[in-house]
């Protein structure tokens, strides 16, 4: 079992995948991603998926390295990328990392759940906080 903390990181980037998804929803093409809502939607996506890299790189090692197809030096790296090269950011990249590549990083991450050795009524009180709150699916881990 993996310590305790993973919850914490497992659990906000579930958070922003959901929110991501929420955000890229309804777009059929990038180009209409990109500039829908002055742009509201891509800025959204584009932060959250920092989140997402940075919060990848806290998970412990040994936990990613039990689900080597997600690539996760890839998702860190993107977080660099994004951050630093705002201009420059492919569109059609973040508009696929939304849409497609996402959805393989979010069960692995609910899959991790189950590696991770948090207290009785941790992931409760989590889920009972206003920022979690597109994650409710996971109360179904509590009766696993």
């Amino acid at each position: 079992m993996f310590s305790s903390r993973n919850l914490v990181y497992i659990c906000t980037i579930l958070e922003c995948i959901e929110k991501i998804f929420i955000y890229v929803g309804g777009f059929s093409k990038a180009s209409e991603f990109e500039w829908a809502n002055d742009q509201l939607n891509f800025n959204a996506t584009w932060g959250l998926l920092l989140v997402v890299g940075e919060e990848s790189k806290k998970i412990d090692v040994g936990l990613k390295n039990l689900y080597s197809t997600i690539p996760w030096q890839q998702i860190a790296g993107m977080r660099n990328y994004l951050a630093h090269d705002y201009r420059g950011v492919d569109k059609e990249l973040v508009y696929q990392t939304a849409r497609v590549d996402l959805i393989n990083v979010k069960t692995v991450l609910i899959d991790m759940l189950d590696k991770v050795d948090f207290e009785d009524g941790a992931l409760v009180e989590a889920l009972e906080s206003p920022y979690y709150r597109h994650i409710q699916y996971l109360r179904s881990k509590l009766n696993d």
